[in-house]
Order: structure tokens, then sequence, then C-alpha cells
């Protein structure tokens, strides 16, 4: 079967990295070319015997090619595969640039000591028993880690399966892999390493051409990070792929990707989506944001494309490697049966791509040359006697059309029609397109052989529509990430952190135990940023509440105050629109009574009386911290059932103006937010402003652990916004 490879002219333009920390990348890169450019190889544990991993890695360096010496280091052995052997890495001949060792665990120590005598600079460590197996293996793997970062090396693994490269200069197939893929322009790396074995499988029978692949296994010293970092570099590798089991250093992965992913896109199958641990969460927004939560935001907010299976990983790619990303989600469908066009149609409508109608112009152009019976709506239905003309006219008419951005083209062969004569038409009909056509003849995968012109013109096929969608669907969202401009966080008017923070240290920050802030510290810390609450004030007892109304104004609210008790609607400890002062003394004594009743008086520190706010959309905005992600900020749609509607989005601190927007527009609640059935649209604008200025207050306050605004009342455009309720817990020390 055919490679997929990009043509260079549809490479995206390459842009300068930034400065920052540019030379260091470069040592880094240069830092694993010994990895993948060796210009000789040592396999440390190679077996005489095929069907082992050190004999079949040993054969596949000979057999796959790769044009330097291969040496077999075997303490036991004079010749392993007819190539004389050495007892150790020291005796060997001549140089060594990389040693693969597939030895027993206790022995891989004795054989780095060996390699760095030799000169070696690249390790690839196939043997297991590490971090994988407990604390004893973490142990030899710390072990292995300081040595050779002592030694100056670099190291894939351990309890991995190898790395391979297969540009022509090197054809280096350092795996027990029984599959060598054909060479293209995609990278994949895999944390699994028995995946890896079926990855490299899967892609030879798509026809998928692989620059290099790397079976990471345990990430001890070269991480996902480096290799984005290399691949970034490597004119040989267009799109990257990668299969995650774990996020070493999220914040670190969010920079790389981000940069990386303006010229190259990544995809990403990540394994592990529930999370049990938030069910334990105290605050809202801590109950809703589980680590598989940060994840999906993280790789949102860094434009990569997560696909929930390894096909449909490599369906997207079958677009990003032979197809211009999409300039929109506008899409036309091209077909010679109803059916597939209806599923293609419903399929493209449930992931967010639009069938625009088409001009009047196509229209009419359609209809010259079609038969009658032909729809020449979209989806274009020109029946099963369509010829593989018909489908080359068409195609261009689609293609033309300003109100379509890519062309999703369907093929059921009948007996009239040749499925090749299809193919040359709309390779004829498309190339040189600077929208993207993908096509689907029925029951074909990849580029089939017997579709020479489809491989040719690098027009990817899918077996069905709904495969065809689905991977439109990333590339389109792809292309929308890529055309967005690049953004810092934003700086917001008006705010004082340094109030803000004076605020929190004239009690200290509370500590590794932490503390929730009381309700006047609350009010000063949202109001350094510019977050109004509305008047409210704290009591202790009947009479003091009552003054406290009057002095108000009414009607009012009256709020348990606690230390204790997070959720005060779940304790009855809430009591809206009071319009007199009796209705607030009995307000206070209910609460009372119901928190005798649950046995948590001694939790009541007081009431909050607060002044009733104008009615509009409650929102939530929330901040809660996710072990190794740092913050996570969630906006959605508020109010008692929040954890109910559970309508929130969430993005990774720090955010940019794009990101707050887009929070906004994302939520499914979105309608209430235009206006929906009558009510008065919320103010947009105020919204986004005070997600930004959360994001200001988490930047200016590390202490900061969870927040909780809910409800934050959205009135009519140009009259604000209000925080009604918020609660704000804190830990660290007070410096």
């Amino acid at each position: 079967m055919s490679t997929l490879s990009l043509d260079p002219s549809l490479a995206p333009a390459a842009t300068l990295p930034d400065s920052e920390d540019l030379e260091a990348r470069k040592r880094r890169n240069a830092s694993l070319d010994p990895l993948f450019f060796p210009r000789s190889v040592a396999v440390v544990g190679a077996s005489r015997s095929r069907g082992t991993i050190g004999g079949e890695i040993f054969h596949n360096l000979i057999s796959d090619g790769f044009p330097g010496p291969v040496y077999p280091v075997n303490p036991t052995a004079i010749a392993v595969q007819s190539v004389r052997a050495s007892a150790s890495v020291r005796e060997i001949p001549g140089p060594v640039d990389l040693a693969i060792i597939v030895v027993p665990r206790d022995k891989v120590l004795d054989a780095v000591d060996d390699c760095h005598e030799k000169g070696v600079k690249g390790l690839v460590v196939i043997s297991a028993g590490f971090k994988e197996t407990g604390p004893s293996g973490k142990k030899v793997e710390d072990q292995l880690v300081e040595r050779v970062r002592r030694y100056g090396m670099r190291m894939v693994g351990p309890n991995c399966m190898g790395l391979l490269n297969t540009d022509p200069r090197v054809k280096l197939n350092a795996t027990f892999a029984p599959t060598w893929p054909p060479s293209g322009n995609v990278a994949f790396s895999s944390q699994s390493g028995a995946l890896g074995l079926a990855i490299l499988d899967y892609a030879r029978e798509l026809g998928i051409g692989i620059s290099t692949f790397v079976s990471m296994g345990n990430k001890a010293d070269v991480s996902g990070n480096d290799l984005l970092e290399y691949w970034e570099a490597d004119p040989a590798t267009r799109v990257i792929l990668l299969y995650l089991e774990s996020l070493g250093n999220p914040v670190r992965f969010m920079q790389i990707a981000r940069r990386v992913g303006r010229t190259k896109p990544i995809v990403v199958v990540k394994s592990g989506r529930t999370e049990a641990g938030a069910r334990a969460a105290s605050s809202h927004t801590g109950a809703m944001a589980g680590t598989d939560v940060a994840v999906e935001a993280l790789l949102h907010q860094a434009g990569v494309i997560r696909t929930d299976t390894i096909e449909e990983l490599f369906d997207t790619a079958l677009i990003l490697a032979n197809q211009p990303a999409p300039k929109g989600n506008r899409v036309a469908i091209l077909t010679n049966a109803g059916g597939p066009g209806i599923m293609a149609s419903d399929a493209c409508e449930s992931r967010g791509l639009k069938l625009p109608s088409l001009s009047a112009s196509t229209d009419q152009s359609l209809r010259s040359f079609l038969p009658p019976e032909a729809s020449t709506r979209n989806p274009v239905d020109m029946i099963a006697s369509a010829s593989a003309t018909s489908y080359e006219k068409a195609l261009r008419l689609l293609l033309e059309d300003e109100a379509v951005d890519s062309v999703i083209v369907l093929f059921v062969p009948p007996i009239v029609t040749e499925a090749a004569d299809v193919a040359f038409a709309i390779r004829r009909a498309a190339s040189g397109a600077s929208k993207p056509v993908i096509t689907c003849f029925m029951g074909t995968h990849g580029i089939p052989e017997a579709l020479s012109s489809l491989r040719e013109g690098k027009f990817p096929s899918y077996s069905f529509p709904e495969a065809a969608a689905i991977a439109l669907s990333h590339a389109v969202r792809y292309g929308r990430w890529r055309g967005r401009p690049e953004e810092g966080q934003v700086s917001v008017s008006g705010a004082a952190p340094g109030r803000a923070r004076a605020t929190l240290l004239a009690r200290g920050a509370g500590g590794r135990e932490g503390r929730w802030l009381n309700t006047d510290e609350v009010r000063q810390i949202l109001g350094a940023f510019g977050i109004s609450m509305p008047v409210a004030v704290f009591a202790q007892g009947v009479e003091e509440a009552a003054s406290a109304s009057e002095a108000i104004g009414f009607p009012v609210a009256v709020k348990l105050a606690s230390r204790t008790i997070v959720h005060k609607t779940d304790v009855g400890g809430v009591i809206l629109g009071i319009a007199e002062a009796d209705g607030v003394r009995n307000a206070v004594r209910s609460i009372e009574e119901r928190l005798e009743h649950l046995g948590k008086r001694a939790d009541m520190d007081g009431v909050i009386v607060q002044q009733m706010v104008p009615r509009g959309v409650e929102t939530f905005v929330g901040v809660t911290q996710v072990p190794h992600f740092g913050k996570l900020i969630g906006f959605g749609i508020g109010g008692v059932n929040v954890e109910i509607w559970n309508d929130v989005v969430f993005r990774v601190h720090p955010l940019t103006r794009s990101d707050a927007e887009e929070m906004v527009e994302k939520i499914r609640g979105a309608k209430l937010l235009r206006g929906f059935r009558g009510a008065p649209s919320a103010d947009r604008e105020a919204l986004v402003d005070t997600i930004l200025r959360i994001s200001a207050l988490v930047e200016a306050l590390p202490e900061l652990q969870e927040l909780d605004i809910n409800p934050l009342v959205a009135r009519p455009p140009g009259e604000g916004v209000i925080a009604v309720d918020a609660r704000i817990r804190v830990a660290g020390d007070s410096v």
C-alpha cells in the first residue's frame, strides 16, 4: 500500500519560534540526535534466537537497512545471527552512538556504565521491572536516571519497545515490531509498548507514512515534551500523533504544544477519562472539575486535537497529512446515492459542521448537466447513473462556491461506473484546490492501491460517511484554532492586587490546612479586582439582623454565615425577598431552628443580611486546584442546581480574552444569555470581563485554592454583573 505524505505546498508557513529559550531548545534537540541519527548501534543483550526481544531488535536493525555497523553484545555467544559478538560494549572495536539495552533489570546499571566508558550518548532501555512494578523498581529507575544524566546521555524508556526513523539515510528500526511502516511525514509517540505494535501495523494497513516512532515506556528521561520540541524542528515531520496515559508536566506541555501547533497539528488519544476523586471536593467548582476535565481544557487551549479512539486518531491524520486545513465549517456533500448522503449530512450536523445552501449560479450549473431526477441542493445527489465526468464537473463547481469550505465526495459502486474512473475524476477536479477534499468510497479505507489516482493526489478515503465527518470536524476545529491570533494573558483595568494581598495577609493564608475567608475578606478581595457585590451586613442575633435590614432597605435576603457549612441552601440557610423587619427576625429564628434540628447549631457564626439584587441570568464563576495542572477556571449557568445541570466550561489558568469569550459562548445555556422567550439578554461583555478579572486574581494570589461566585447575576447589556454570593478558600504561608 502506498504512503500518505504531505505535499510541501500544503505545509503551513513556518513561523519564528519564540526566542525566550530558543538556544536551550536547540541544545535539547541536538541531544536527541544520537537516538534518531546514530552512525552505529549496539544491541546489549542481542540474542541468537529469533522470536526473542533481543533477537528481533538485532534482526530488524539489519534487515530493514540500517546503513552503519550494528554490534551484538552477548557475553555467552561468539556470534549473533552470523555477526561476531562482543562480551561487553567496551570491547566493541568501533565507536558506538546508540545502545539498545535488552538485559534483566539488575544488569541495566552495569550496562549503562559500560556505555559511558565507550562514549555512547544515546540509550534505549527496553528492559522492564522499574517503577511500573512498585517502590523497589522505582528506586532502581531513580538510580538509572541519575546515572544517565550524570553521564550526559539521553535515554528512551525504560520499559519500552524502542524507536524507529524511516529517513532513507538512516532506516533505523530499533524496535521488536514485525512491521516496518512506510516512510512519510507523520511522527508518532506511544506510552504503551503493546499498543505501539498494533499502531505500526495499522499505519501500514492504511498507508500512513511514518517519519519517526517512539515507544516512550516510563518516560524516565526523554519526555513527550522533549519529542514535541524535536519534531517541531524536524523537516521530515508535518503531523504529530500521541498516545498518552499521563502528562508529566501539563503546564509545560501546553506551552510547547501551543507553539508547535501553529505550524504542525498535534493529534492525541489520552486514556483515563474517569475521575472519582472529584466527588470528594467541597466547592461547586471542585465537584465538577476532575483531572480529565483539566486535560480536556488544556488540550483545547493548546490547539491539540483530542480523539476518542486510535482509529479516529489515524482518520484525522489522513486529512491533516494530505489536505489543507479547512478555513471554516461549511461542508458540501457530493454523492451518487441518497442514503449515504443523508448519513453524511446527519454526521456533519451532529459534529458542528454546517451544510450551507449553494449559490444560485452553482445550482443552475449543476442542473445543466445532471438528470432531472438529481437533487442539486446540498447534499448534491447525482443518483446512481452519475458518471465520472459528472463527478468531475460537480466537484469543480462545489469547490468554486464561496459558501463552501470543504467537500466530502461519496461513491457507492454501481454497475455502470468504475471506481477507478471516479477516483481519477476527483483528482483532476481537485488538483491544486485550496479547500480540503475527502472521499468515501464505500468499503475502502486509507488510500487503496486500486484507486491510484486518489493515492497520487493525496485524497484520503473512508469506509463510511460517519468516519469522514468525524475526522473533518477535528480538522475544522484545528483550522479555527490556528486562525486565531496569538494572545497573552490579559491585564484588567482598575485591579488592585496589592490591596487584595494586604486583605489576605491581615489574618494569614491559613497554612497547609487552609481556611475559608470570612465575608468581609471575600468582599474586599473581589472589590480589589473590580467585582461588585450587593450591600451586606454581618449580624449576630435576631435584633442585630433586623436593625441591619432597616439600614440597608427592603427587600433583603438573610443568609447563614458559617466557616464550616459550604452549601447554605442544603441546610435551609438562605431566605430571600424579605419585605420588613419582622420577616428578618423570623428568618433568623428559622435558620437557627433548622440548624438545631440538624445538630449543627454550633456551626452558625451569624447571618448575612444582604440587599436583594435586580433579576437577571444566574451564572457561575469558579476556581479550583487540580493536582499537577494548577488552577482551573470555570464558567456556566449558576443557581442552586449548578451541579445538577453541570453546564460549565473549564479552562486552565492563565486565560486569554479568546478563552474567556469562548467560555461564555460554549456553555449549553448560552441561549439564556442571548435572551430566551422574551427575557432580556445578559451583559456578555461584563461576563467576559469578570472571568478575566478572576484570572488576574488567581495570578495575584497564589494562595487561592478554591473560589465560587454563585450566583453571578448578569444584568441586561450595559448594566454589568453582580456577585450575589461568593466563597474563597486559601492555603499557604503568609509571606
